[in-house]
């Protein structure tokens, strides 16, 4: 961001703090916004691609609170919001935000207008990482119809790619660009970006049907375990677990204990708390009402290692075909 200070409204200028603060520190501060300050924070810190070094000493006075040392240049961007938005609400809720304030742009008009076919004859003789970083910038259907033309062997390896892309390789657009540009004629590649990563491939892995979708995460469990449990997160989250039908959220919470319901549920949001209590009967959900209330202030990991514990028993039901976590 190179312009003045003092044109810059509040919202801008605390993004731009943030910026220089850091992810972490920065998740830290807005773990206490509300939503609505949340995402209008968001949008502003997607929109400033960095902090030009003639502003830092003005954003620094201002607020004055905080004293950083050798604060140069500070990248901001999607990337930036995108990690500072996880450490304060973590993955999931992170996902939802930046899909509203940034969503993931279509890599090239062309592709846009083709369908799954004719983009997967397109690449099909292209190497796996290149055909894993376009399906990353285009609808995650489109993108699933592709995965579902490739063989087993091709899906595994490409949504391996796609859920361990870096943040940023202006290297790779380059070479993807070029590659492109052997079928399309157009007069500039500036749109196309990298929007890969975990996020980007669990959403293409939501597109697709159960059987598929199990298989290739079975696989990437042993291909990649840290992988396959970072994709987990995205493809079912806690909040999902509110999506199930009524008997079935039942059983998961039979087979979890009140303690670990109580720290779960105290870093989740009213909607989703209400689903969860309408399935219980009044008895059990005054019981973990005040389950709640008597625990102290939670560290916001703490909370997510209580909420992964009850979607993993709600995975666990679903593989033994007890429920059903697609609803059906």
């Amino acid at each position: 961001m190179t312009a003045n200070y003092s044109s810059l409204n509040k919202t801008q200028k605390l993004a731009s703090f943030l910026i220089l603060l850091g992810p972490e520190t920065a998740g830290e501060l807005l773990r206490h916004f509300t939503p609505q300050q949340l995402e209008e924070v968001a949008r502003e810190m997607v929109s400033i691609p960095y902090v030009d070094p003639s502003l830092r000493d003005s954003i620094l006075d201002e607020f004055s609170a905080v004293v950083l040392e050798g604060i140069q240049a500070a990248l901001g961007g999607t990337y930036f919001a995108q990690s500072s938005i996880e450490v304060a609400k973590g993955d999931y809720h992170a996902d939802k935000l930046m899909s509203r304030v940034a969503p993931r742009p279509i890599l090239d008009e062309g592709i846009a207008e083709m369908d799954g076919r004719q983009v997967f004859n397109l690449l099909r003789s292209e190497q796996m990482q290149t055909i894993a970083f376009i399906m990353s910038c285009m609808e995650p259907k489109k993108a699933g119809d592709v995965l579902r033309l490739l063989s087993a062997e091709q899906r595994e390896e490409v949504v391996e790619r796609l859920g361990t892309m870096e943040p940023t390789s202006r290297e790779w657009v380059k070479k993807v660009s070029s590659n492109l540009q052997r079928y399309f004629d157009r007069r500039s590649q500036q749109g196309i970006q990298k929007a890969g990563g975990v996020g980007a491939c669990a959403d293409i892995l939501n597109s697709l049907d159960k059987e598929t979708r199990k298989a290739l995460m079975t696989s990437l469990d042993s291909r990649n375990a840290d992988l396959g449990t970072a994709i987990r997160k995205r493809v079912f989250g806690f909040d999902d677990l509110t999506r199930l039908m009524e008997k079935d959220l039942q059983k998961v919470l039979k087979e979890v204990d009140v303690a670990d319901q109580a720290k779960a549920f105290k870093g989740a949001k009213e909607d989703t708390l209400a689903a969860f209590y309408k399935v219980m009967s009044k008895r059990q959900a005054a019981g973990v009402r005040e389950e709640v209330d008597m625990l102290p202030p939670m560290r916001a990991k703490d909370v997510e290692k209580a909420q992964d514990l009850m979607v993993a028993v709600a995975r666990r039901l679903d593989e033994a075909g007890d429920i059903s976590i697609d609803g059906e």
